[in-house]
């Protein structure tokens, strides 16, 4: 479906759960938050009938996402469920890797070949620091498993933050010239009370591309881009077997090419990441009755409204500092 500032909206992002199992500065508040009981997040039945009537729409792409999906019982069962869906070109999923070596030939089996996995430091040190406790031993052992099973590809998201990670970028680019990983920058974006309260410091990918540079040469890859492909510049470095991509969607707004959706765990489908406005419940008339068509035409309104521009949203966020978490809403 093409929307009003002729946009092809072809990609829906699903959160299953606004549970994790880390805790991330930037994520979450200190202090944690309140999380959603069993019967305010959508059942997988009803996740998979929303897919299915938004495929009617045009949407050809779906990434899963949290909180941290493979803490929700049942996942693997719901990821072969999505596999079937008639129309869907491509389904991926985004996890912190904690609990994918034990998880990744059954996702691989389920039908799933593409993911993503969060890691923001190499240091497991600051990796604990960050996560408020994570093992990052577990989520080393993860990529490896994912990799060994056959999963291609296979992108590590780094969000570049000012004096905490900015030291190790180069390290996260070596990454690539052995393995065949997309490693992908992404600029620290202000969502919600969390980040804004811990006070991170914005590192543009203007500024991570130069530090690259300073190591080696990048040239923009000459693999083929595709109508379901993310907002990721992509390069590679001179004789490296796998990919740097840089989302920089404060630097260098996207807004005009952006083709997503977001379907948060408690049912309400949002047009924008950085605005509350617009939604739609979905989860109210879903539960009372509603029928394939008035789905539809709750979807096709969203799209109709979807802003052309994030840039309002972003200052009312600074104003406001209380927009939802980004662990509800699935990043």
């Amino acid at each position: 479906m093409i929307d009003n500032h002729n946009r092809e909206i072809n990609y829906l992002r699903i959160s299953i759960t606004d549970r994790c199992n880390l805790r991330c500065v930037y994520c979450m508040p200190k202090e944690g938050v309140s999380f959603l009981g069993h019967e305010d997040i959508l059942s997988y039945e009803e996740i998979l009938r929303i897919v299915e009537v938004a495929v009617k729409t045009g949407i050809i792409k779906v990434r899963v996402t949290g909180g941290e999906p493979l803490v929700r019982r049942g996942v693997i069962d719901f990821l072969a469920s999505l596999r079937r869906i008639e129309g869907l070109r491509d389904i991926s999923l985004t996890t912190n890797g904690i609990l994918l070596e034990e998880y990744a030939e059954e996702i691989l089996n389920a039908g799933i070949e593409r993911i993503n996995i969060s890691l923001d430091s190499l240091s497991p040190e600051r990796y604990r620091h960050i996560t408020r406790g994570g093992d990052i031993d577990r989520v080393i052992r993860g990529i490896r498993k994912a990799h060994d099973v056959g999963f291609s590809p296979i992108k590590i998201n780094v969000v570049a933050i000012k004096g905490f990670n900015d030291d190790e970028i180069i390290d996260f680019a070596k990454l690539t010239v052995d393995r065949p990983y997309q490693i992908r920058f992404i600029e620290f974006m202000p969502v919600g009370e969390s980040a804004l309260e811990n006070s991170l410091g914005y590192f543009s990918n203007d500024e991570v591309m130069k530090v690259i540079q300073s190591f080696s040469t990048l040239k923009p890859s000459n693999r083929e881009h595709t109508r379901t492909d993310g907002p990721a510049s992509v390069y590679t470095l001179n004789g490296a077997k796998g990919e740097i991509g840089f989302i920089s969607a404060m630097s260098h707004e996207f807004c005009s090419s952006c083709n997503r959706l977001r379907l948060t765990a408690d049912g309400h489908l949002r047009a924008c990441l950085l605005s509350d406005e617009p939604t739609a419940d979905l989860k109210t008339p879903l539960r009372d009755g509603c029928s394939d068509q008035e789905l539809e035409t709750r979807i096709k309104d969203l799209i109709n409204r979807k802003p052309g521009s994030y840039k309002s949203g972003y200052r009312q966020i600074r104003r406001r500092k209380c927009v939802t978490n980004m662990s509800s809403i699935g990043g």
